[in-house]
C-alpha cells in the first residue's frame, strides 16, 4: 500500500495509527519511513483502543500538522489507492467539503462480495437514509476526503462509535453543519489481505446508533 501511494502523481503523506499490533506492523512501517522520509508517519498507542478512536487520533494529528485535506481508507486494497486523486479533486477543484468513495452512487460497483453481503450493505444505507434523512447513498463508506474545516467543526469528542456507526456519524455531522458532500463512484473489491472485523456488536451499534445520532451534539 505504501509503495502504491508513494508512486502516485500527487505527493500524498500517510499516517498509520498502530495499537501495539503483535505482528510487527510498526517495525515494517519504520523501515518504510527511512525509504520515504517525511512522507510516512507513525503514531503508536498502547493496547487495542478501537477503530473509531484511531480515526479520531489521526484526524487530530492531521489538523495539528496543518494538512488541508485529510483522508481515511482501508489498507487491505478493498479501496483502490488510485482513487485518492479523484477524491482529492472532488474537494480541491469541484467544491466538495467531504468527498465519499461510493459503491452505490451511479457508476459505483462492488466486486467479489456474495450477494447477501451486498444486499445487507445496500439496505443498511437505505435504513440510515430513512432515519437521518442523509442524502448519501453509501452511508457506511470508509473511503473519504475531508477538508480540514469539516473536522475542525465537528465535535469529535462526542463521537464514541467504533465501527460502521462511526462512518455514518461523521457524514451525518458534516451534513448537519451544512458542509457540501459529494459521492465519487468507486469499485470496491473484497479485501486482498487481512480479515474482516465485522461482528454482531458492530452491526447492533450501527442499527441503534443512528437513532442516538439525531440527538447528539455533533
Amino acid at each position: 500500500m505504501i509503495d502504491v501511494v508513494m508512486a502516485l502523481n500527487h505527493p500524498f503523506h500517510i499516517l498509520f495509527v498502530d495499537d501495539a499490533s503483535p505482528d510487527g506492523t510498526a517495525d515494517l512501517i519504520r523501515e518504510k519511513m527511512k525509504e520515504y522520509p517525511d512522507r510516512i508517519h507513525l503514531e503508536e498507542r498502547s493496547g487495542k483502543l478501537g477503530l473509531g478512536t484511531a480515526y479520531i487520533h489521526g484526524f487530530k494529528w492531521s489538523i495539528q500538522h496543518n494538512y488541508d485535506f485529510i483522508f481515511e481508507m482501508d489498507c487491505d486494497f478493498s479501496h483502490d489507492p488510485n482513487d485518492l486523486e479523484r477524491l482529492l479533486s472532488a474537494c480541491e477543484s469541484e467544491g466538495a467539503d467531504l468527498s465519499i468513495g461510493s459503491r452505490y452512487c451511479k457508476g459505483g460497483k462492488v466486486k467479489n462480495w456474495p450477494i447477501g453481503r451486498i444486499l445487507m450493505s445496500y439496505f443498511a444505507s437505505v435504513y440510515v437514509r430513512l432515519i437521518l434523512w442523509l442524502p448519501v447513498k453509501d452511508t457506511t463508506a470508509g473511503f473519504m476526503c475531508y477538508r480540514r474545516e469539516v473536522l475542525e467543526k465537528i465535535n469529535l469528542e462526542a463521537v464514541t462509535f467504533k465501527g460502521y456507526a462511526f462512518q455514518i456519524c461523521l457524514k451525518y455531522a458534516a451534513y448537519r453543519h451544512k458542509f457540501k458532500l459529494k459521492e465519487v463512484p468507486i469499485t470496491f473489491v473484497d479485501r486482498l489481505y487481512g480479515e474482516s472485523k465485522m461482528s454482531t456488536g458492530i452491526f447492533k451499534e450501527a442499527f441503534f446508533g443512528v437513532w442516538k445520532m439525531r440527538k447528539m451534539k455533533l
